[in-house]
């Protein structure tokens, strides 16, 4: 074996091999190169920083730069600035949220909608995220998953107007119900708050399935079968072990649905009337208009933004992170 190594090693390596050896050899021993990496390679920080630096650029140049940018337009007068003026800095923005009252009812039916919908989908959800880490062997779960993820490959939009036609006067319910004689003349299903309820937990339940369903496949099996040697029933198992057990993927699902259920503006347009409007399309409607209305739309952005975020963490905090929470 030592003389095969020996022979490997002697073995002459190809042209190219070697000039690529000597050019790395050449730029290692370089003065500038080593000066350079022995800057920015020297200790652990500075590698992580190194390595960091792109992610970090991207965060907070592509995702917080426009919030604080928004932030910044809210407290304007005047945007976007004309020529020869100068915009002032001003408050009034932020108070007309609240002092016209016409500005209140829609920002807190988008919480009760965003609320009520987060549970409700939370409902839903579950047992179909608890079936598929349970109930369905290992080696099918992904075979399961992609066939749940296959809708939400398509659009936003085209998955709204998938909703209006199965909801309808025409659609498909309205015309199964008449089908088996339930009803004379179609239901009134669209452009209501129960139109525009279906079409969000239609848009959001991935969002809550995939954190349920990886809480939910970590709890290990002998737990729950200790439980039963002990004496717990199905209801008493599920309730002290499995649904603490899920609570970082309830608390993870909960959060996302939430949120972006507060900041949906294309379905709620679609589905909704004018009893759902909610505050996404108030927003939108200030910069839609021409004049200085910019700046009252970032200001009730804001407001919205530090609204739930706020909601969030009272919520998260509720929940717990360290074992101590609402379903402890």
């Amino acid at each position: 074996m030592a003389h095969a190594d020996t022979d490997r090693a002697d073995t002459p390596l190809p042209s190219t091999a070697r000039e690529k050896r000597s050019m790395w050899g050449a730029l290692m021993n370089n003065g500038l190169y080593k000066g350079v990496t022995d800057v920015l390679f020297k200790t652990p920080r500075r590698q992580f920083l190194l390595l960091a630096s792109f992610p970090l650029f991207w965060v907070f140049f592509a995702h917080l730069g426009p919030i604080i940018e928004m932030f910044y337009i809210s407290f304007l007068d005047s945007y976007p600035p004309a020529a020869g003026y100068e915009p002032q800095l001003t408050l009034a923005n932020w108070s007309r949220f609240f002092e016209e009252r016409i500005f209140m009812i829609p920002f807190f039916r988008t919480l009760g909608f965003a609320f009520t919908l987060t549970f409700v989908t939370l409902l839903i959800t579950y047992p179909v995220a608890y079936f598929l880490a349970k109930h369905v062997k290992r080696k099918n779960q992904l075979l399961f998953l992609l066939l749940l993820l296959i809708p939400f490959w398509v659009g936003e939009i085209v998955r709204t107007y998938a909703i209006m036609i199965l909801l309808g006067n025409n659609g498909a319910v309205n015309l199964l119900l008449k089908s088996i004689g339930l009803i004379d003349r179609p239901i009134p299903f669209m452009y209501t708050s129960f139109s525009l309820g279906v079409g969000i937990i239609y848009l959001t339940a991935l969002y809550m399935l995939l954190p349920l369903y990886s809480a939910l496949e970590k709890i290990p099996d002998n737990y729950l079968e200790a439980a039963a040697d002990l004496g717990a029933g199905s209801w008493t198992r599920f309730r002290r072990v499995t649904l603490p057990l899920s609570r970082e993927g309830i608390a993870s699902g909960c959060t996302l649905v939430f949120l972006i259920s507060t900041g949906y503006y294309a379905t709620p347009v679609l589905l909704g009337g004018p009893s759902t409007t909610v505050f996404a399309e108030s927003i939108a409607g200030f910069f839609h208009v021409a004049g200085d209305e910019w700046p009252t739309g970032a200001a009730f952005s804001a407001i919205m933004l530090i609204t739930t975020l706020s909601l969030t963490g009272i919520f998260l905090k509720l929940m717990g992170r360290d074992g101590k929470g609402l379903l402890k």
